[in-house]
């Protein structure tokens, strides 16, 4: 046997468990299956359960959970604190590999035996929780989306039962003060996140560093911070790229071209967090970023291509001067690698100006 795998379906109530092995011969078999309450006495059970099971000491484990809301966080945390190896699988990932087995049938029990056989014969990447300060500073800013997104709800709302043919009055008053409670919340949990942003020296010197650029905010520094977890676990700009769902994706083959374009499969957060600040620094002229803006303007003639080449350009400066810890310098030219350019000029080829600019 070369390696156990531990996989776990969270539910609320329940975590569905798995143990498989691999041996030599790449051939996986199921040890034992078994079913735990989500909860702190459920996860001493799972101790006591996996250590009965895997006899063989000197043979690896990696616990394989699927990232099913937020119930997988405690039972990966208690893992993590207790010294496992545990692995996090997004939902869409573990289903393409289930249909890739040819399983039909879904429930809990089948998802967990896949999800070990994923474990075991895959090099998954580990998990590690995020840092306290950023948890709490994703809440806060996933919050304020939240508040946003229903203020922008009641006042369609609003203006459609002032204009329809006959209008309530108690109706159009309730909205309005349900507007104004959304409002004063949005600015009391505005400053919350400032607050909290510069209750750490280091991370308030570092925003400073990066709101020097003109047109970018805190709150748009908030929430790529909180969602990448300060970047710590990112070694190089292309893995933000790629993150954030900027990754260009191509669907070529033989005779067919199609389109090249972001895949957008990654954190939509950060993606409408970087919309209206690409347009701001476009605006203001700074950095250059009204030069490389134009330039695929002119190249493609697309408005929106050139803006989320903004975007992509905008959230790798903000990557850079958040690793160096530098002031914003409006005459550096930064490359999609998150390295100071030496030529005069953002120096694209065609292809790569087509890679950054997609459609």
């Amino acid at each position: 046997m070369l390696k156990y795998s531990l996989g776990m379906d969270a539910s609320m109530k329940d975590i569905h468990v798995c143990l498989s092995v691999i041996d030599s011969r790449q051939q996986v078999k199921v040890k034992a299956s078994s079913k735990f309450a989500n909860d702190m006495q459920g996860f001493k059970d799972l101790l006591v359960w996996l250590s009965r099971h895997k006899k063989e000491s000197d043979i690896p484990l990696v616990n394989v959970i699927e990232a099913t809301g937020v119930y997988y966080e405690a039972c990966a945390l208690f893992l993590f604190k207790a010294g496992f190896d545990v692995a996090v699988v997004l939902p869409n990932k573990a289903k393409k590999y289930l249909q890739a087995l040819g399983l039909r049938s879904k429930n809990d029990k089948i998802d967990a035996a896949g999800l070990a056989r994923m474990g075991a014969e895959q090099c998954l990447e580990l998990w590690q929780p995020m840092d306290e300060f950023f948890y709490t500073l994703r809440a806060m800013t996933r919050h304020h989306q939240s508040l946003q997104e229903l203020k922008t709800n009641i006042n369609n709302q609003l203006h459609a039962d002032e204009h329809s043919i006959y209008s309530t009055k108690a109706v159009i008053k309730q909205l309005k003060k349900l507007i104004a409670t959304i409002e004063k919340q949005l600015k009391e949990t505005d400053q919350s996140i400032h607050d909290h942003l510069y209750s750490n020296d280091e991370v308030g010197q570092r925003v400073d560093h990066i709101i020097d650029i003109k047109g970018l905010s805190y709150m748009t520094v908030a929430v790529v911070l909180a969602e990448t977890n300060g970047f710590a676990l990112f070694k190089s700009a292309s893995q933000l790229v790629r993150y954030s769902g900027y990754d260009i994706i191509e669907n070529q083959s033989g005779g067919h071209r199609g389109k090249t374009k972001i895949s957008k499969k990654g954190n939509s957060h950060i993606r409408r967090a970087m919309y209206m600040p690409a347009f701001n620094v476009v605006r203001y002229e700074k950095g250059n970023f009204k030069t490389f803006f134009e330039r695929i303007l002119a190249r493609h003639h697309q408005k929106m291509k050139a803006y989320v080449a903004v975007q992509r350009k905008l959230l790798v400066m903000i990557y850079t001067l958040w690793k160096k810890n530098e002031a914003f310098n409006r005459d550096a030219k930064i490359n999609k690698f998150g390295n100071e350019e030496t030529a005069p000029s953002f120096a694209l080829t065609e292809g790569q100006l087509n890679e950054v600019a997609p459609a």
